[in-house]
């Protein structure tokens, strides 16, 4: 790479006003304004014709028109010829920006610009709500329209809100009056399309006769951009059956659908039959196209090759490869491709770079100048943030004159990437409803005008659907889910993982797997969110079954390879349900089977999986056999948390010094090492832990339970009285402890790590927010619902025990979800393997699931050889979390 970014110094940004630059004015601008352009000295040059009008056409394709009018009054300073292909460009820039005026100017540039030739010219509408009052007036002055003029009717029907039902006319009097040309079914097509009428544009399309090149690529970019990717490759299918040869434009727009569907082999093979042309290998929309394809299929050193090949590379590739760095997490790589485009190549960054370069910045830890990138893109004029400060995002989303959907998305995933998932939602909503504070003007499906609704895309639909997961929000999933359907973007493959995703976080596993099933193709995403749902389910065979399906269906017809994240999946769904051996023997054919090295996060679920069934020494030995430069963080982390379980002093002591020294300020540390202590009864230990932690300022975070009740989502704090219903929820559970006593229930006061008397602990643990959240649910919906509660730490011991005698007593299946799994509580039963058993009060044993035993913990060195219930202490049964 020719120029290297070293991120640790500051960032220097391009000067806005003393690089090398030239003033002049034009008929373009109004009178007295002067464009700023770049090197003028050299454009007239280093640049042709044809590399000015590739500039023109990308600036407006990207929807960056003030640029692609300076362009072009820079190119005409330049004695640049315009082509046919730049006038169109430029007009469609003047239109989009709205001054009438600006476009009158237009024509007398230069002795050599192209005008339009004799006869009706479907010039651009200035203002499309105006041109269908225009066509009846001239309907009214008996003036007939050509077939050119229902092109730009049709053309400006489908850019208003309320376009269709003029369209429709527009349709009619065509066939009445002219029969269906070509071109005016083209027109008609892409405003169906537009309008959101697919199913109309498709219909039309299979029925018309005489259909060119530009009607296939009508209906595929039509198909394309409504989200609809495998219906656009089943046209191009049908297309190359017709003999009609695929060409630039066929490519540019069949691409993306490859990429959205993450179809690496059939990307391949468009770029295949581009090589052998060398007038679609040059074309610098398929080459961007090609980019952006292997970037989202995960390839993005492939996707550096192709840009490398790119002779004249225009802004649209740049951005095309700096974004592909970022989906791919090379930050660094972003921002050193980023700098060498502003230093080697005339090009200015637009609103693209300048969203695709920022989401670099945050996670890159050499990039220090976030302030000053932002400072930068408001001299540029782009003031578009995300700098992990939510609050400014806030602001400047709010001050935004024009809000269309990529706004509201980005300000939608602002919020969820922040863990503002209530917020995000309510933000959904206000889109859906039209709230906004905006001014009014021209607005379609996707641009908000203040007062009607937007509909939500696919990307809006794939980042909200993860804020209903953490909020265990399945009521508002299941109204996602029926908006997806009702848009057709159910099956898509980013909305499709997120809903399998969904319904396995919000304990519906089942409707998980229905929609893992529906679903066309599916991505690594895919499989691994349902391999990650069984496994927090405690269905450990059912997610080892998923994944050998998924290496057969990888050796038998090309499928998905499992990938890192698939390993840390199946690895914790192993540990969960206690699947020891199995989960060895996959880490030990990783490499092997799929040439995956093990990195931290492996080893780190590894310990867990070790710890979790007891051998806290072996998992201690896999940590000090870890490659030295591997961050063990995370291993140190699962096994003080073993050591907790099964009370290991020493070894806690060792995780906890490691953990303090590498993460001083982190409070889980300081507790479950004070949690270990008091457990052994070591009250001055566990005092001098707390103590440290309050002299560091480290605060615990505090237990928090939510369930969902109608379209809230209530929450519970430990001993919390501030929920209207305190009072009723806190008598509620005196009398339901009063009938779990008399069914055996003893609480397990261990849990509560404080040196207080035994009533005192007792009155404590009616208290805790997933007993509260239990109790509102309770209380708040009809006999046999199910209860969903999440929780943002651990199920206490005492709870979970709790749980299971009030389930029976209730008869109700309650699922709770912690921060580590789903506990699927029903007639006092766990999903997780704690069964209780009639034979004595309070007496438990874990069940091993497969094996048909009642094992004990008597030694905290892992599992007991004899079969039976446990005569032990309650406090040595830990749920198996």
């Amino acid at each position: 790479m020719s120029t290297c970014l070293t991120l640790t110094h500051s960032f220097s940004y391009p000067s806005l006003t003393n690089s090398p630059s030239f003033q002049t004015t034009h008929p373009l601008l109004p009178s007295g304004t002067s464009t700023t352009t770049t090197t003028a000295a050299t454009v007239s040059q280093t640049h042709s014709s044809p590399s000015w009008t590739d500039l023109l056409r990308s600036h407006a394709q990207s929807s960056s028109f003030h640029e692609a009018i300076s362009t072009y009054t820079a190119m005409i300073t330049a004695d640049a010829a315009p082509d046919n292909f730049a006038f169109p460009s430029v007009l469609k820039s003047i239109a989009a920006v709205g001054d009438l005026d600006l476009g009158n100017r237009s024509t007398p540039m230069s002795s050599n610009t192209v005008t339009p030739g004799p006869g009706p010219w479907p010039w651009p509408t200035f203002d499309d709500c105006s041109c269908v009052p225009l066509f009846r007036s001239m309907m009214s002055d008996c003036v007939d329209p050509t077939s050119f003029t229902l092109v730009s009717i049709a053309h400006g029907c489908s850019n208003i809100y309320d376009g269709l039902w003029s369209g429709k006319q527009v349709h009619a009097y065509a066939l009445r009056n002219h029969g269906l040309k070509t071109f005016t079914n083209n027109a008609l097509v892409t405003m169906y399309a537009k309008l959101g009428r697919v199913h109309d544009a498709m219909a039309l399309f299979d029925v018309f006769d005489d259909k060119d090149l530009v009607s296939w690529n009508t209906i595929i970019s039509a198909l394309f951009q409504n989200d609809r990717f495998l219906n656009s490759l089943f046209y191009l299918r049908h297309m190359v059956c017709n003999g009609v040869r695929p060409d630039a434009v066929t490519l540019a727009s069949i691409l993306p659908a490859c990429s959205q569907l993450e179809m690496l082999w059939a990307g391949k093979e468009l770029h295949c039959y581009a090589v052998r042309s060398a007038d679609l290998i040059g074309n610098s929309f398929v080459m961007c196209a090609l980019v952006d394809m292997y970037c989202n299929c995960k390839e993005a050193e492939m996707g550096r090759r192709v840009f490398d090949g790119v002779l004249r590379r225009n802004l649209a590739a740049w951005n095309a490869m700096i974004s592909g760095y970022v989906r791919n997490e090379f930050y660094k790589e972003a921002l050193e491709l980023f700098v060498e485009m502003l230093s080697v190549s005339e090009l200015c960054p637009n609103t693209t770079t300048l969203s695709s370069v920022l989401p670099a910045c945050v996670p890159c830890k050499g990039f220090l100048d976030k302030e000053g990138i932002h400072g930068y893109v408001v001299k540029r004029g782009h003031e578009k943030d995300k700098m992990g400060k939510l609050e400014v995002s806030k602001r400047i989303f709010s001050s935004m004159d024009k809000r269309d959907i990529v706004s509201w998305n980005t300000i939608i995933t602002g919020c969820v990437v922040c863990g503002f998932h209530d917020e995000a939602l309510n933000l959904l909503h206000q889109m859906q409803s039209g709230q906004g504070e905006n001014k009014s003007y021209m607005s379609n499906d996707y641009e908000d005008n203040g007062s009607l609704p937007l509909r939500p895309n696919s990307v809006t639909l794939m980042t909200v659907l993860p804020g209903c997961a953490a909020l265990a929000a399945l009521g508002k999933g299941k109204e996602i889910h029926a908006c997806a359907i009702k848009q057709l973007l159910a099956t898509d493959i980013a909305v499709g993982s997120a809903l399998v995703e969904m319904y396995a976080k919000c304990g519906c596993l089942n409707l998980s797997r229905i929609v893992f099933d529906q679903m066309p193709v599916r991505n690594a995403i895919t499989w691994n969110a349902l391999i990650m749902g069984y496994g927090m389910h405690g269905k450990g065979k059912e997610a080892l079954e998923l994944f050998r399906r998924k290496e057969a269906e990888k050796n038998n017809n090309g499928g998905v390879n499992p990938n890192e994240v698939t390993y840390i999946s199946i690895f914790a769904a192993c540990s969960h349900s206690r699947m020891v051996d199995e989960g060895l023997n996959l880490y030990h054919t990783m490499k092997v089977n799929h040439g995956i090295e093990p990195t931290a996060d492996h080893y780190a679920c590894l310990v867990d999986l070790l710890g979790c069934s007891g051998q806290v020494e072996e998992a201690y030995k896999l940590i000090n056999r870890m490659p030295s430069k591997m961050s063990k963080v995370d291993a140190w982390s699962s096994l003080l948390g073993a050591c907790r379980i099964h009370h290991y002093v020493e070894i806690g002591e060792i995780a906890a010094k490691h953990l303090l020294d590498l993460e001083p300020y982190v409070a889980s540390h300081y507790v479950l090492l004070s949690n270990i202590y008091s457990s052994a009864g070591l009250w001055d230990q566990a005092m001098d832990v707390r103590k440290k932690m309050k002299e560091m300022g480290v605060r615990k975070e505090p237990g928090c339970s939510w369930v969902e009740h109608g379209d809230e989502v209530h929450n519970f704090l430990a001993g919390d009285s501030s929920h209207p219903q305190s009072k009723e929820l806190h008598e509620y559970l005196e009398t339901l402890s009063e009938r779990m006593r008399k069914e055996g229930y003893v609480p397990d006061t261990s849990c509560v790590l404080h040196n207080v008397d035994e009533e005192e602990k007792e009155t404590m643990l009616c208290g805790h927010s997933e007993r509260l959240a239990i109790a509102f649910g309770l209380l708040n919906t009809p006999d046999g619902t199910t209860i969903r509660v999440a929780k943002n730490l651990r199920v206490f011991n005492d709870c979970h025990a709790a749980t299971k005698f009030i389930s029976k007593l209730v008869d109700r299946e309650i699922i709770l979800r912690d921060v580590r799994r789903f506990h699927h509580f029903k007639n006092g039963t766990c999903s997780c393997g704690i069964a209780i058993f009639p034979d004595g009060p309070g007496i438990m044993g874990i069940y091993q699931p497969g094996t048909g035993l009642v094992r004990d913990v008597v030694s905290p060195m892992g599992w007991e050889t004899d079969t039976g219930l446990i005569n032990g202490q309650e406090r040595d049964i830990i749920p198996a979390i």
